[in-house]
């Protein structure tokens, strides 16, 4: 009798979302030491977190190591010095090594860029498609699964 004359109540749960610090549209971030710039980002809307960056239209630059490295994507997480990249990615370093994929970690410690999925990589004529890249920019090593090659070979000049 008691369960007909009284519903049971009804106990509403909030979830709290996480509120950025601050937001802000069309930026550009420099990071300068006494050598001058180290890191370039820019894009059109970012949200600062407690421990994180998150970015529209990314387009970050590290030039801490022998050799500058620009990455391109949709949208970006840098957190801890490392970019987690997400969409339609272009990595291109200074001497015109360039890797195109979809998902892609780049720690800029180590300076080495994983792709986790399809890429092609190239420089000039020579093209190499594949599977997880691995991309070590300061000892310029690669290794990847699947890897389909086309290479141009250059006659010695003596």
């Amino acid at each position: 009798m008691i369960l007909f004359l009284f519903k049971p109540m009804e106990i509403k749960q909030h979830v709290f979302k996480e509120v950025p610090l601050f937001t802000i549209s069309n930026f550009t971030m420099h990071e300068l030491d006494q050598k001058g710039l180290v890191t370039l980002m820019n894009g059109s809307k970012a949200a600062r977190f407690t421990d994180r960056y998150t970015v529209e239209e990314m387009d970050y630059t590290d030039n801490s190591k022998e050799y500058m490295a620009n990455m391109k994507a949709n949208s970006g997480v840098y957190k801890n010095e490392v970019v987690h990249l997400n969409g339609e990615i272009l990595y291109v370093r200074e001497d015109g090594l360039t890797f195109e994929t979809q998902k892609a970690v780049y720690n800029k410690k180590t300076a080495i860029a994983t792709a986790d999925g399809d890429f092609v990589l190239y420089r000039g004529a020579n093209r190499v498609t594949g599977e997880k890249l691995k991309y070590n920019n300061s000892l310029e090593k690669i290794e990847s699964k699947n890897v389909n090659a086309i290479y141009k070979f250059e006659e010695s000049k003596r």
